[in-house]
């Protein structure tokens, strides 16, 4: 009898920061997002080495890369930054990047945090985790309402 277990692979979401980068992971089905870590940016290819390890580990078949959207829909520099990550990205691990509206997850983040009594040296640790979370669980509603992830 042949084995039919596709092989379930996840999606990495970034939020990407000049000091610090928060990471979630999606579970094999593309149905939660689970937040992994905050790397501290000293040096971006330190941070490009340490995201392909996690895409080897967690076996990620996408990236979801936050880009920082102005309120009014214009894209400034940090934006252009952002996108430049992402190529280094793509050249890096061989994986479709894309970029999605983080508007707003920075302020929900830290709602979340305050609510949760955090202190403030804390929340600077989890806060770009979080986001990177949020950032992927909207993603992850948005394309299971559209029929899954193969709609995408």
């Amino acid at each position: 009898m042949q084995n039919r277990v596709k092989k379930q692979t996840r999606i990495l979401a970034i939020d990407y920061g000049e000091r610090r980068i928060g990471l979630a992971v999606s579970d094999p089905l593309g149905i939660t997002a689970q937040g992994l870590e905050t790397l501290s940016v000293s040096c971006p290819q330190d941070a490009l080495s340490k995201i392909e390890q996690l895409v080897k580990t967690f076996r990620v078949s996408e990236i979801i890369l936050g880009l920082p959207v102005n309120m009014d829909g214009t894209r400034g520099c940090r934006a252009q930054e952002v996108s430049g990550f992402a190529e280094r990205l793509r050249k890096r691990t061989g994986l479709s990047v894309t970029l999605s509206d983080e508007r707003l997850t920075s302020v929900a983040a830290h709602r979340i945090l305050h609510r949760m009594g955090l202190k403030i040296k804390d929340k600077k640790r989890d806060v770009d985790r979080i986001a990177a979370q949020m950032l992927l669980q909207d993603y992850l509603e948005k394309y299971s309402n559209r029929g899954g992830r193969d709609a995408r």
